[in-house]
């Protein structure tokens, strides 16, 4: 499977072409606006999300809302492109104007610019915005439906938001009812989170977070420890760390069980006939030498504080390399109940990529044939 965006923050549109969906699985159009629309929520969210109403366009590959084994094309059109088409116009536009060389500290500007060699941090941001994500969750959306359709489930909450943190642990089924506010499952660590974010945004300022995602129903043997290429645990770190502003992602237990002996950090294996190998504890995440053992798969996210402060930081201005305050975009404060909507999303990609390849076949039902016939 392979899924291609493209598309800029204030152009015309953000697009997803997802290639080797198999033919004949039957979509729930409703679900992949219902996620961008869950990906344009969250408390803390900018003004960009009360002009644009996300709906994805499906362009190619699906009839009678059934996939067809053809590339599938989706497109989110962007509104407020016509706010900004004078700036942005493919045809011809005032390239002059809303130029950017205030650059941001965190963000792709400087790097960007050095890099594709414009003395306008717009060419670089509008392409490296998080906005690109709708497209992503657009594509995710549809992954997930076909993992449903093995029995795969994925769920995701926010455990932590700046320095509030939730210590809890919680069963698969619980984390549907995570709050829509800011998806997390504690309603006073939510509260404390939520005066967090009206206390950053009365000083300029933005906040980060983790989410915790997890998958269910996968089972023992994806991945492989024969090559690095192949190792599952590798593979799905690398598709959350592509999400922009995620600095770190752990699996399981992860960084904690660097500081425990191993009698502590590992899974003991049991065996009962009629269940066969099962393990009591779930350390590894679910994954044991680049490989799905069962389990349930955990993987957490850090994502850093948007670097688009309202107070903005010191910066550099490149038209004179002069010291200047950082520009601002119309941004948010939080956006990580969004980002737990991408990272699902990527994950889903991902997962759904690794199923298929090793799985084969080019249509669901010989694909749901192979995958009940595992062990």
């Amino acid at each position: 499977m392979r899924l291609t965006t493209s598309g800029e923050s204030h152009g015309k549109g953000l697009f997803a072409i997802l290639e080797g969906v198999p033919a004949g699985l039957t979509l729930d159009l409703s679900r992949i606006d219902g996620a961008l629309a869950l990906r344009q929520g969250g408390y803390g969210r900018g003004g960009r999300q009360k002009i644009e109403k996300d709906h994805a366009e499906i362009v190619t590959g699906v009839r009678n809302c059934v996939t067809l084994g053809s590339p599938l094309t989706l497109a989110v059109f962007n509104r407020d492109f016509e706010n900004w088409k004078q700036y942005m116009a493919p045809e011809g536009c005032d390239v002059s104007a809303r130029r950017v060389t205030r650059v941001r500290p965190g963000h792709a500007d400087l790097t960007g610019m050095i890099k594709f060699a414009t003395d306008d941090a717009r060419n670089v941001l509008e392409r490296a915005s998080a906005r690109e994500t709708a497209a992503r969750v657009a594509a995710g959306a549809v992954c997930a439906q076909l993992l449903e359709a093995l029995g795969i489930r994925l769920r995701h909450y926010v455990r932590s938001l700046g320095s509030v943190a939730d210590g809890r642990e919680y069963p698969f089924e619980a984390l549907q009812n995570k709050s829509p506010v800011l998806g997390m499952m504690d309603a006073e660590k939510e509260q404390e989170a939520t005066a967090l974010i009206d206390r950053a945004k009365a000083e300029g300022d933005t906040l980060g977070g983790t989410v915790e995602l997890r998958v269910q129903g996968l089972k023992r043997g994806f991945g492989s420890c024969m090559t690095y290429r192949e190792k599952l645990d590798a593979r799905l770190t690398a598709a959350l760390m592509s999400v922009q502003a995620v600095k770190g992602v752990e699996v399981g237990e992860g960084f904690a069980l660097a500081s425990r002996p191993g009698s502590l950090a590992h899974d003991e294996i049991f065996f009962e006939e009629g269940r066969g190998y099962f393990r009591k504890t779930n350390r590894a995440g679910g994954i044991e030498g680049g490989m799905s053992n069962g389990e349930e798969l955990v993987l957490r996210a850090a994502m850093k504080p948007i670097p688009t402060l309202m107070k903005g930081l010191r910066t550099v201005d490149t038209d004179g390399n002069v010291p200047a305050r950082a520009s601002t975009e119309r941004s948010d404060v939080c956006a990580l109940t969004a980002c737990g909507v991408v990272l699902e999303s990527a994950l889903a990609f991902e997962l759904c990529s690794v199923v298929l390849e090793q799985l084969g076949g080019s249509n669901m039902q010989e694909i749901k044939r192979r995958y009940e016939e595992m062990k």
